[in-house]
């Protein structure tokens, strides 16, 4: 039984303003209606043998992936909670102890939750390849024909060619990012491939190699999964053990290291969207050159990419630019600058901003909230509700709260009060008072909520029951 494994950890700060901690890339649909997480899922529809999924993500991002998990109608064999990131090689242990519990011979297919891949049918021809190698002990890894002498993925060199299955060969070495004349000779070589960071393996073999070669990972992965608790519907890594983890990547820890590394190459229209300009690469694009999404004027403008978020973007007289407009952040750059967005990210910490962290609009898992105006001792948010969904019920030491319904039909708690509010209807929560909204409609409940106080942090909430058993 092949068992997928989705890591779906990554921060994805070459993609910001629209990648950010709260909502990184892998949760937004970047080349289709479908979000990354969700295409990484759906070209698996097809494969034989196939178990349900293991997902394993950060908690913070476990609602996310519990509603696009529902979106596509997926439920999964467990969602894994990290308590905070330790890289590949810990999380796939942890995954394959939890396939293990399911199937002493289970097979794991390991994929990271923000790829492309164009041709599905070639990408399952691979790995129907990788697991006839897996079978005999094999950690097999896809190699990715190169068209040009990229320096921003590792190359593995290929060996010899193994008869077990079409395209594969032993692994002759792994090699680091190279700069741009030694990936160039890896390139005329044709024997040199990128490291996808894709992977098949029995799940006793990548853990015997593990505990062979990194005993301490294993140790703590095996402990933090044994002490795992279940909390609705996730799995919660024991934090002290996963926490005492070593911090490394499958390929430091494993296979660069294992005799048993074995390799499928191919050609499957493959890219990581490691930036906005490998992303430019795969969008449409007009006679131009350009590659344009959203409210987007172009005149006298040439080979560009301008994805418009939250209002109009007019380019003229351009030509090599990225620009990307979200509602609290404009990126404008020259292509050739795509790898150096993070020293932005970097730029917005040491400041102590936010524009990092979230976007205005915060999804939460019974909606989300937008904000529309802040002042001194004032901010205004819009609030919507999903059909039977409630916030915790709740109370502000520092502010009070008015809410006036914007559509449909919300039930509120007020200290002792009940009541129920419909379009432009409105209540007053004052300072101190325990309160709750609820949506008890058919439609999303709308909502201007307008806070006034002297400070106005989300910290400053203290909750007394939650259906979603958040602190």
């Amino acid at each position: 039984m092949l068992y997928p494994v989705i890591l779906s950890g990554g921060s994805g700060t070459r993609l910001w303003p629209m990648s950010r901690a709260s909502l990184p890339k892998q949760f937004l649909p970047l080349v289709s209606e479908h979000t990354m997480f969700q295409e990484t899922l759906l070209r698996l529809a097809g494969l034989p043998d196939m178990a349900a999924p293991l997902v394993v993500c950060n908690n913070e991002h476990r609602f996310l992936a519990a509603e696009q998990l529902r979106d596509i109608s997926i439920q999964p064999l467990s969602l894994i909670l990290e308590p905070l990131g330790r890289n590949t090689a810990p999380a796939v242990a942890i995954a394959a102890f939890a396939a293990q519990a399911d199937n002493a011979a289970a097979t794991l297919l390991v994929l990271p939750a923000d790829h492309l891949i164009q041709n599905v049918p070639a990408f399952h021809a691979a790995i129907q390849s990788a697991l006839k190698l897996a079978q005999l002990d094999k950690l097999v890894t896809f190699g990715i024909t190169p068209d040009e002498p990229a320096t921003g993925f590792g190359y593995i060199e290929r060996g010899a060619a193994l008869n077990t299955a079409e395209h594969s060969y032993s692994v002759a070495r792994f090699v680091e990012k190279p700069d741009l004349e030694t990936a160039r000779k890896f390139l005329a070589a044709g024997t040199f491939f990128w490291n996808s960071g894709m992977f098949v393996f029995r799940a006793t073999t990548y853990l015997n190699e593990l505990q062979r070669y990194r005993p301490d990972i294993y140790q703590a992965a095996q402990q933090a999964w044994q002490l795992s608790t279940r909390d609705l519907d996730f799995c919660r890594l024991d934090e002290a053990s996963f926490a005492a983890c070593p911090s490394d990547s499958i390929d430091y820890a494993v296979m660069e290291r294992t005799q048993s590394a074995a390799m499928v190459t191919v050609d499957i229209g493959w890219n990581d969207i490691g930036s906005w300009s490998s992303l430019s690469e795969v969008s449409d694009r007009n006679v131009q050159g350009n590659a344009l999404r959203g409210d987007v004027y172009a005149a006298e403008t040439a080979n560009t990419f301008i994805r418009a978020e939250s209002r109009m973007v007019a380019a003229i007289g351009v030509q090599d630019l990225v620009i990307v407009e979200t509602a609290d952040a404009v990126l404008v750059m020259h292509k050739d600058f795509a790898q150096d967005v993070k020293h932005t990210v970097e730029y917005l910490k040491q400041a102590e901003r936010t524009e990092h962290l979230s976007h205005r609009r915060v999804y939460r898992p019974w909606g989300y909230y937008e904000g529309i105006d802040v002042g001194e001792r004032f901010q205004a948010k819009r609030i919507m509700v999903k059909p039977g969904s409630k916030l915790s019920l709740q109370m502000h030491n520092h502010r009070a709260e008015h809410w006036v319904v914007v559509s449909g039909k919300a039930r509120v708690t007020r200290g002792e009060d009940l009541l129920v509010l419909y379009a432009n209807q409105s209540t007053y929560i004052p300072l101190g008072v325990k309160h709750r909204l609820e949506n008890i409609g058919e439609e999303p409940l709308y909502l201007i909520e307008v806070q006034s106080g002297g400070y106005l942090g989300e910290d400053d909430i203290v909750r007394f029951e939650d259906d979603y058993k958040r602190n």
